[in-house]
């Protein structure tokens, strides 16, 4: 079952049966249909999706299109999509929540645009999280109304007792990678 995440929203994420132990968080959108004088054409937009792994309130690692697996390998990213074309997840990270060393707490997953396209030119755009192990979508995370802005902090999964819940932050703000969003996600890590 689906949950459609709105910002601030909070869920577990334990499953029925035990603990959920690897997750994907995907990232998709479509490519901007610009009419014109020889008729409508395009436009390609690079989002890129990045997970920022915290030890409390330190960065602990990152994984992005520059660095697809964290030092410990329980992270990975599986590959920069340039244009938004196909179907569906465009970007994911993948997090085997069993391998993730225990003094990371929290992971913060964001959205920026590399070009710096703004996101009122973005189409379809959206973050889920999936039950790697079954493929089922367990909560999705709509990225409505467009915006200004450059860049998105999404999401945040973090320890709570043994298991994990999820936040969805929502947090619009600017910059072309995580680097430049960072003052806004430690904010909320």
């Amino acid at each position: 079952m689906t949950v459609s995440m709105v910002k601030g929203q909070r869920i577990s994420l334990d499953k029925p049966g035990g603990a959920l132990s690897m997750v994907r968080m995907g990232l998709g959108w479509d490519a901007v249909k610009k009419k014109g004088f020889f008729g409508s054409r395009e436009r390609e937009i690079d989002l890129d999706a990045s997970c920022v792994l915290f030890a409390d309130r330190s960065i602990a690692d990152v994984v992005y299109f520059g660095k697809l697996v964290s030092d410990d390998g329980s992270v990975r990213h599986t590959g920069d999509n340039l244009t938004g074309q196909g179907d569906g997840d465009d970007e994911s990270v993948i997090v085997d929540l069993s391998r993730l060393p225990v003094h990371v707490t929290s992971l913060v997953f964001t959205v920026s645009s590399f070009n710096g396209q703004t996101f009122d030119e973005v189409e379809n755009a959206f973050c889920r999280l999936v039950n790697e192990m079954d493929g089922g979508e367990m909560a999705r995370y709509t990225l409505t109304g467009g915006g200004v802005h450059t860049a998105m902090v999404m999401a945040r999964i973090y320890r709570h007792g043994e298991g994990w819940k999820l936040n969805a932050i929502g947090e619009p703000c600017h910059g072309r990678t995580f680097e430049d969003m960072l003052p806004t996600i430690a904010g909320l890590a």
